[in-house]
């Protein structure tokens, strides 16, 4: 197993539970000093949301070690001979180097931060958000800082979770991206929304912004974050401008990639062309269920499912991952985000005609007590009916409801046969008509109406 975080150590717990050590030896290599942690928890716990990093931890070395695996914590896997079936790893903290021969190999090598090759970004005080050691350096610098000043660069997941918990610090806070608002993974309507929200909590707002550099200090600490047009004073600087799949080993050893960077493999999880090599994680492709395209979607669950399914075959059994819709969740503060399927310039990318609504609802029964408004789009094929996407931006009780479609999404229903769905219903947790419903309510009526 190359990677011990989210797939490679499920796939390494998987196939212990189906083999034995007398049957399976398993070696894993983790570069880092940690195993199993949530990246996904690490702005909350920058945050101040979740107390401490060990509580994002989900199984220790030791733990793992336990179990009859061999982890090398502290290693990096430096080259995979796939000819020879063996691949070369070094001690990170000694140099050292030596060969260990596999007959299955794992690949879950996750991604990397994007960090701009540009002036001024491996200054002190710029931080990337992607491991527990990055929070630990994060925490530390804000700690440190002379002012209270942040600047976040990039206006996806990461980027507004972390202009969050700046906000939590005491940091006046300016959110520079080059889109025209903010989460890309909304289309521009609904992120306008976000927008306002994040105004509305003292944030500044920098769109349509290319970052040119860092501008750093005496010191050379950072003093600002620099575009075409103005400078932002900062004291501390984060990334989050998104990630890219890790596979330089991967493409070194001349295995396949896709047009997103990302190993290209089999529903088993197997690198295609490749009986005996197996990869997951943030690292892979995946088949877009509602597109039919390959994607990169870097996300937890679906590494422990790839792991779950690695594990499983690399173990003996057989098991398969099916493909994503492409469903997220996220927040800001006390507005919730969650989004499943195609956006609008998606759907016009692989060649969709379709129609679109936009209802306005609330959380509740308007008459209950903590009724807050949602705003719901919606996506269906012009002709068939079939839902495409939803994106959903709201206060508490919004971001969940989300799956509603994510699971619509994955039967392939019609947005005509959502509106009969038997949802839960009672005034503390939905109007009798649920704002998704709501929507497919209007998207149905649309699409018969646009009929020929």
């Amino acid at each position: 197993m190359i990677g011990g975080d989210a797939a490679g150590m499920s796939a390494a717990s998987q196939a212990r539970r189906m083999r034995g050590p007398d049957e399976l030896e398993i070696v894993a290599f983790e570069r880092g000093h940690f195993t199993s942690f949530s990246a996904c928890g690490i702005p909350y716990w920058v945050s101040g949301d979740v107390d401490g990093r060990d509580r994002l931890i989900a199984r220790t070395p030791e733990e793992h070690r336990a179990r009859d695996i061999a982890l090398r914590m502290r290693t990096e896997v430096t080259e995979i001979d796939v000819a020879a079936g063996r691949v070369r790893a070094r001690d990170v903290d000694s140099g050292a180097e030596s060969w260990t021969s596999y007959d299955k190999l794992v690949i879950a090598t996750g991604a990397r931060p994007v960090r701009p090759d540009l002036p001024g970004f491996d200054a002190p005080g710029v931080h990337g958000v992607q491991t527990l050691d990055d929070g630990q350096a994060l925490l530390d610098s804000l700690t440190r800082a002379r002012g209270r000043r942040a600047v976040v660069v990039g206006a996806g997941y990461i980027g507004v979770e972390m202009a969050e918990a700046m906000i939590k610090h005491g940091y006046e806070v300016t959110v520079v991206d080059r889109g025209e608002e903010p989460m890309s993974t909304l289309d521009p309507d609904m992120g306008r929304l976000v927008r306002r929200a994040m105004e509305g909590l003292g944030i500044t707002m920098v769109g349509d912004a290319e970052v040119t550099k860092v501008l750093t200090g005496d010191d050379g600490g950072v003093r600002a974050v620099a575009t075409e047009d103005a400078e932002y004073p900062a004291d501390v600087v984060v990334l989050g401008i998104g990630v890219r799949p890790e596979t330089a080993l991967a493409r070194a050893a001349g295995l396949p990639l896709g047009a997103h960077g990302g190993l290209l493999t089999d529903r088993a999880m197997r690198v295609r062309g490749h009986e005996d090599i197996w990869a997951g994680g943030d690292c892979v492709e995946v088949l877009d269920l509602v597109s039919g395209q390959q994607r990169h979607v870097p996300l937890g669950t679906h590494a422990n499912k790839h792991g779950q399914v690695i594990g499983t075959n690399a173990g003996g059994g057989y098991a398969t991952f099916p493909g994503v819709v492409g469903t997220a969740v996220s927040k800001v503060c006390d507005l919730e985000i969650g989004r499943t399927g195609l956006r609008e310039r998606d759907a016009r990318r692989v060649g969709l005609q379709f129609e679109t609504v936009t209802v306005e609802s609330t959380s509740r029964a308007g008459y209950y007590p903590g009724a807050s408004p949602m705003t719901v789009k919606m996506l269906a094929e012009r002709r068939t009916g079939r839902l495409l996407g939803v994106q959903i931006v709201g206060r508490e009780g919004a971001a969940k409801r989300v799956d509603i479609a994510a699971v619509a999404l994955t039967a392939g229903l019609t947005v005509e046969q959502m509106t009969a769905l038997d949802l839960g219903y009672a005034p503390p947790f939905s109007p009798v008509w649920d704002p998704v419903l709501v929507a497919a309510r209007k998207a149905a009526t649309k699409v018969r109406d646009s009929a020929p």
